[in-house]
């Protein structure tokens, strides 16, 4: 499928979904700013909340940022932007199963490695470097112990 194809596929997956119009919400509702981004997403800028502590994160087909759109659009961003808009396309794929599916791959990459991302199949998928995420850690010693007893 051509990129464009892709993102309007992804762009209508996510909205009949319902996972675009809860990220719309979710901006509504925090009083951020929706502006348009590239490839189908939407940027809300002006995240205020404390959690999550990333830079970003991605409901539907909206990338939320602390940040000014301007920010995420900038040319050094494109990794960051490239990484989050994966999310979008994960949602489209998932719809609302990818909630709690990527907070199961969230819990194992920590009690794992201490990290939510690291061995995330989401994040991974997304490409950790992208996120900003380290690529590898090692596994927990206890984890190691487990592994090799099979």
């Amino acid at each position: 499928m051509s990129p464009r194809r892709w993102h309007v596929t992804r762009t209508v997956l996510t909205a009949a979904n319902g996972t675009t119009g809860a990220g719309l919400l979710l901006a509504l509702a925090t009083r951020t700013k929706i502006r348009r981004g590239r490839d189908g997403v939407l940027i809300a800028e002006g995240w205020k909340l404390p959690m999550p502590p990333a830079s970003c994160f991605t409901v539907g087909s909206v990338i939320i940022t602390r940040r000014s759109a301007e920010w995420l659009l900038a040319e050094e961003r494109a990794a960051l932007l490239a990484h989050e808009s994966r999310h979008a396309g994960q949602y489209a794929v998932l719809g609302p199963l990818f909630w709690p599916a990527y907070w199961v791959a969230c819990g194992w990459s920590y009690v794992a490695t201490g990290s939510f991302g690291v061995r995330n199949y989401f994040e991974r998928r997304a490409g950790l470097r992208d996120g900003g995420y380290p690529e590898d850690l090692p596994l927990r010693p206890w984890v190691e112990r487990v592994f090799r007893r099979r």
